[in-house]
């Protein structure tokens, strides 16, 4: 592998990897965090995978259907051609629910000449711990676990089930199709009804990509961003994942190698308030009702993360069996940085309440209920912001008064207090705002170094970090402020290496940082944008989205020589951020600070 030139297709309930041979080399089943049952993209030779074998004249392309996350694989030669269209169903029913059965169809079409192929049909359950046997029956084959035989699936097709168990080659002279599925069907499986499937897919993506807000200037890679952020939140319960994959490296080779299906708060917060400002607000209210769901009670405590579910313990474990991507170990499941304390956290979550308040009211009981939840979250950081923390990049054997856990404890503080205004409550308002300001003038005071005329990343420091550039974007300071135009300078005189950006450079607990945190270089174009640097802005964003994958997706991170993809995929905040950023280059200049006060 030279890349994670994957697509990804999902319903809202798991996902998969496909890579561009058309293999699929990545699945979860039966939600995005369960058990794998192709992991080929941790362990090449373990993992297990359902793909292709064509030979090797044939040429492969891959790309979406426009406006869904519907990817199409195409496999042509002299011989022959045909594509593959693969999709997880997703659709509403009659009485109006959502249909998002955990399955996978594969729907394939000749399309001249006869063309020839065999299908590689190896899953591996449970992250490729355990062996499988399989059963044929007169409709299906029953794929199980040796070691767990009541953890099963089923993968239904028209093609002669020796010819698939046994790799044998096949000659494609009609449609036919793959239905992998976690459970068993309970009605006939039959082209027609893949057929059926696949048209009510599509025109439910498109339908939704519709309802997307739409620009004259990069409004294709802004859909493929939203279509992705849509495909990474969990319809059962509205959270948000970062990330579909686990284990894959900042750097190959290194151990920064971490578990991302799981809901940050930080994470969610930001990508639902990005689909809020694109017309998305069903999204915004699912991801409401997780957050009311995980906060039990009045005196409850926040994570930084949760399960999909809303579970709080995370446990992390290594698995030592599998090789890692590109030999990169170890490869965990779980994240330990579940218990870690992170000051900013709750910002994001309060600046989504204000949106969400001002744009989109609930009812009575509904607002009532989530003005306790704003009163739990203030009262928190009114009690908290002057401690330590372990700030946004998670270091996990340090702790300190890092400069942006603080600016984002006054935006907590701020925007409650303007819900306050909102709800006409005074006393609320003027509390709040009050230790707002105390806040603010802590932060002026001590993240400021006078000497090297910038922001710091901790207090009393000498070194800077890339998240400081959000300081203007969540209103704590004008971009016109010297002090804000000087500490974009400096950041990007320390950070900006090769057209990318480090997210800091000070060594953690594995070291100094190797590769390019892709989100940062988004908030350094934003940073230079709005202080009046808009053409070297421009450039920089243009470059940085060529270093997208062959269909538009990115990863966490960055190679700084290469430009390959690297760290788990796709990633939520880096699509986010992609989609705030072109927002500045569409004319709607002023849009794209939403309502930011």
């Amino acid at each position: 592998m030279d890349n994670l030139n994957y697509g990804v297709i999902g319903n809202c309930k798991t996902a998969a990897l496909i890579s561009q041979q058309g293999s699929i080399d990545w699945l979860c089943f039966p939600d995005f965090d369960s058990p794998s049952v192709f992991s080929k993209l941790l362990d090449e030779k373990k993992g297990g995978s359902l793909a292709f074998k064509v030979k090797e004249e044939y040429k492969i392309t891959q790309q979406y259907l426009r406006g869904t996350t519907i990817l199409l694989t195409r496999f042509t030669a002299e011989e022959g051609g045909f594509e593959v269209l693969d999709f997880m169903p997703r659709y509403r029913t009659l009485d109006n629910n959502y249909f998002i059965p955990p399955e996978i169809y594969r729907y394939i079409r000749p399309l001249y000449g006869k063309p020839s192929f065999s299908i590689i049909y190896d899953p591996v359950m449970n992250y490729a711990r355990e062996t499988v046997t399989h059963q044929k029956y007169s409709n299906f084959i029953k794929t199980s676990s040796v070691d767990n035989p009541q953890e099963n699936m089923y993968l239904y097709s028209s093609i002669d089930q020796e010819a698939l168990l046994n790799t044998q080659e096949i000659q494609l002279e009609k449609e036919e199709y793959l239905l992998l599925s976690y459970f068993q069907k309970l009605v006939n499986i039959n082209i027609e009804r893949v057929h059926l499937e696949y048209q009510r897919t599509k025109v439910y993506w498109l339908n939704w990509n519709s309802r997307s807000r739409k620009f004259d200037r990069y409004n294709d890679v802004i859909s493929r961003s939203l279509l992705t952020l849509k495909l990474m939140s969990f319809q059962e319960t509205g959270a948000v994942i970062a990330a579909l994959t686990t284990s894959l490296p900042e750097t190959i080779g290194e151990v920064r190698n971490w578990d991302y299906r799981f809901c940050w708060i930080r994470d969610a917060s930001m990508s639902i308030d990005t689909l809020l400002k694109m017309g998305h607000q069903s999204a915004a209210g699912s991801y409401m009702n997780f957050i009311k769901s995980i906060i039990r009670n009045k005196t409850d405590t926040f994570q930084i993360m949760y399960g999909i579910d809303g579970s709080r313990i995370l446990k992390e474990e290594i698995l030592p069996h599998l090789a890692g991507y590109e030999n990169s170990k170890p490869v965990r499941i779980g994240n330990a940085a579940y218990n870690q304390k992170q000051n900013d956290a709750l910002g994001y979550l309060m600046d989504v309440f204000y949106n969400y308040y001002i744009h989109f009211p609930g009812t009575l009981d509904e607002i009532e209920e989530t003005w306790e939840i704003v009163k739990t979250i203030a009262q928190t950081i009114s009690r908290e912001w002057r401690n330590t923390d372990q700030s946004i990049w998670e270091f996990r054997n340090r702790d300190n008064h890092f400069v942006f856990s603080k600016v984002m404890c006054w935006v907590a503080l701020d925007r409650a207090s303007k819900i306050a205004v909102y709800l006409n409550l005074p006393d609320y308002e003027e509390n709040w705002k009050k230790e707002a300001e105390v806040i603010r003038q802590d932060i002026l005071q001590h993240g400021w170094n006078e000497e090297i005329q910038s922001f710091t990343q901790v207090y009393g420091g000498t070194d800077v970090d890339s998240s400081l550039l959000l300081m203007e974007q969540y209103g704590f300071i004008e971009p016109e402020d010297e002090k804000f135009i000087r500490t974009v300078k400096r950041i990007k005189e320390e950070l900006f290496f090769k057209g990318l950006m480090y997210r800091y450079k000070t060594g953690d607990d594995f070291g100094q940082p190797s590769s390019a945190f892709t989100i940062c270089t988004f908030w350094l174009v934003r940073a230079l944008f709005v202080t009046g640097e808009k053409e070297e802005a421009f450039t920089i964003f243009n470059n940085l989205l060529s270093y997208s994958n062959h269909v538009g997706l990115f990863s966490e991170d960055l190679n700084f020589e290469t430009k390959r993809l690297l760290g788990n995929f796709p990633q939520a905040y880096s699509h986010l951020a992609l989609i705030n950023t072109a927002l500045l280059f569409t004319g709607e200049e002023a849009f794209s600070k939403f309502i930011r006060p």
